[in-house]
């Protein structure tokens, strides 16, 4: 298993989204979070004076995968959706994950992160 972390311009959370369910990656986590990479920010004018703007806004995207082919295609797919060719386009990182587990159902390591089907809901 492998975890894929992007960190992406906020303005292109829903392209990378697309690119990811396009591929068919499931079990995306999405979160706000604040940042600044080599750019470290920008200059922002306020009253007249120059204010450097250090944190700027960003998507992170955390995935698992079941193995190495998926992971690239994951990265590749992010990758893609997230380019601008501008400083501030964010970075992709991924890394082994020795385990997981399904809260649940139990189930551990690759089971835990394939789609498992829904529990039945008998109508009355």
């Amino acid at each position: 298993m492998i975890k894929v972390e992007a960190i992406v311009r906020e303005e292109r959370m829903e392209d990378v989204k697309d690119a990811l369910r396009a591929i068919d990656v499931r079990g995306i986590t999405v979160s706000q979070v604040m940042g600044c990479g080599t750019q470290l920010g920008y200059t922002h004018r306020v009253r007249g004076s120059k204010v450097a703007m250090n944190m700027l806004p960003k998507a992170k995207f955390e995935i698992v995968v079941s193995n190495e082919d998926w992971a690239e295609k994951t990265v590749d797919a992010i990758v893609r959706a997230a380019y601008t060719g501008e400083p501030g386009d964010g970075k992709v990182f991924w890394y082994p994950i020795d385990h997981a587990v399904r809260i649940r159902t139990g189930e551990k390591d690759i089971e835990a992160i394939t789609p498992a089907p829904l529990p039945v809901v008998e109508e009355e």
